[in-house]
């Protein structure tokens, strides 16, 4: 997962990022993260990776949302790789209205003739609100309890798929899913989302975590653009590969106002 993220960063990086981090397929790395922050950047940024990932590297993607998806944003059709009718086929769009529903869909991946290498999660604060209970304690832990199940339904089928993948000699099935805490729904601050409960729980089965912090600064008017964030990738090293290093990446991005989207690397 971290290495279609990164694809994605590389594929719309500044011209002088791309001269930096270099052309072709990132190395394979841990293949569950957690993108943390505002929908107004993850989900874009969500779909810059099924798109990526369908079109670049060939595979097959299920892309489960809520809220309808009507068009592919401007700076998509724009600047983003070839999108061929044959590419787009592979990704399947699902709009599961409960968690039930979510639940369920995931479970029947499982039987699908055709897995897919890629499995994307929009919005599961979503699904996870109010999903049991009355009181305000009861309601909290049934959250606690529907947000590791989830979060175990996801990884474990992601786990089977790559099971079967690599039986057919195909690359493992990778997992993203995006998370908007209640705090940061509120103050748009990084540090705060640590403190919601509901995050901590499911962040305890994602592999990296990719943090979105927004630049406040007056960097983003100085490059023209209309907002600046900074992407931090963090996490433990893969379980499968313990001679790899834990990720620890930082990416600038910069928002334009006719909604163009551009990464650069900052470090390491």
């Amino acid at each position: 997962m971290a290495d279609v993220l990164t694809l994605v960063f590389r594929t719309f990086s500044s011209k002088t990022s791309q001269k930096t981090v270099g052309a072709g397929l990132p190395a394979p790395g841990p293949r569950s993260c957690l993108v943390a922050g505002q929908h107004r950047i993850s989900r874009p940024l969500l779909l810059l990776a099924a798109v990526t990932a369908a079109s670049e590297m060939g595979i097959r993607v299920s892309f489960f949302t809520p809220t309808q998806i009507q068009s592919l944003p401007v700076f998509l059709q724009k600047s983003g790789p070839s999108l061929s009718p044959e590419s787009l086929k592979r990704i399947t769009f699902s709009y599961p209205r409960t968690l039930e529903e979510l639940l369920q869909q995931v479970a029947g991946l499982h039987e699908s003739p055709t897995p897919p290498a890629l499995i994307i999660v929009d919005r599961l604060e979503d699904f996870l609100s109010g999903s049991a209970g009355s009181s305000h304690v009861g309601l909290l832990s049934a959250e606690r309890l529907s947000a590791a199940h989830l979060s175990a339904l996801l990884c474990d089928t992601s786990a089977f798929l790559t099971h079967v993948l690599q039986q057919q000699g195909s690359s493992p099935c990778r997992l993203i899913a995006s998370f908007l805490s209640k705090e940061d729904s509120q103050l748009d601050s990084r540090d705060s989302s640590t403190s919601d409960p509901i995050l901590d729980v499911v962040d305890r089965y994602f592999q990296v975590r990719c943090t979105l912090d927004q630049d406040r600064s007056y960097e983003a008017a100085a490059a023209s653009a209309q907002e600046a964030w900074h992407l931090y990738l963090s996490g433990g090293r893969d379980p499968a590969c313990d001679d790899r290093p834990s990720v620890g990446q930082e990416w600038k991005l910069l928002v334009y106002a006719d909604g163009l989207m551009e990464f650069t690397l900052v470090g390491p």
